[in-house]
């Protein structure tokens, strides 16, 4: 590969620097990281890959079991925001008076 020079980064150092491009996009991570970004962007592409794969090798009933574990989840995590939305209101109304 003429023009690709490959470096061996460590795992923790690849898991944060994918966490950082999924907040601030592959260019800037790319760029405040110090790599290339076809580096980045391959990372995140095998990523993506990798947990298709997983998700394929699931059987049926382990998706129905996710799916519900998830509902769940979307269910707590839409009565909290209420919760906060309600509080919010509250502190509002406070500091108008």
């Amino acid at each position: 590969m003429k023009g690709k020079k490959e470096m061996n980064y460590s795992k923790e150092f690849k898991i944060e620097a994918l966490k950082l491009s999924d907040e601030i996009g592959v260019k800037k991570a790319a760029q405040q990281l110090g790599i290339q970004y076809y580096t980045l962007a391959d990372w995140r592409k095998n990523r993506k890959a990798k947990a298709n794969k997983v998700k394929s090798e699931m059987s049926d009933e382990e998706v129905r079991r996710r799916n519900l574990e998830l509902e769940k989840e979307n269910a707590e995590l839409k009565r909290a925001n209420d919760i906060l939305k309600d509080a919010l209101g509250f502190f509002a109304k406070d500091r108008k008076k």
